[in-house]
């Protein structure tokens, strides 16, 4: 069979998308990186480091990639920790998130944001501005998750 077909379908299906949570400790508080999102929806926002799925790429292999074109980071230890899939998590439409965890040392990386992220840099835990989506409830799950 060949593995270009096209399949025409009756029924809609989700867009799936990936998140990638990296923790730091950093001048003794745990911190998060965080990319502002150059694009509508939520415009100028902050939100994890993510996106679309492409159809021929894994969504470990997605979450490496957008995590790499958005931040400049390049890490092969990301853990997978949920799928989030309320229904209306995103405006655009019907969309499905996997999750990807990593703690890593702030230090070891210089962080270059790119693609569709304007910024990008580490929050303190105690000091986090608005996030965009459903990236609140995320980050929740991944703290009780993995403290």
């Amino acid at each position: 069979m060949n593995k270009k077909a096209k399949f025409c379908y009756d029924y809609p299906r989700p867009a799936l998308t990936v998140d990638c949570v990296l923790f730091s400790e950093i001048n003794n508080e745990k911190s998060i990186l965080l990319i502002q999102r150059k694009n509508e929806p939520f415009k100028d926002a902050w939100a994890f480091p993510g996106g679309f799925v492409d159809m021929d790429e894994t969504t470990y292999d997605a979450a490496k990639r957008e995590l790499k074109e958005e931040t400049g980071i390049e890490i092969n230890n990301l853990v997978q920790v949920h799928t989030f899939s309320d229904v209306d998590r995103d405006p655009r439409g019907r969309t499905v998130s996997v999750v990807y965890f990593s703690e890593v040392k702030s230090e070891d990386f210089e962080i270059n944001a790119g693609d569709d992220a304007s910024d990008a840099k580490w929050f303190s835990l105690k000091n986090l501005p608005k996030l965009a989506f459903d990236h609140d409830m995320i980050l929740e799950f991944v703290l009780k998750r993995f403290n």
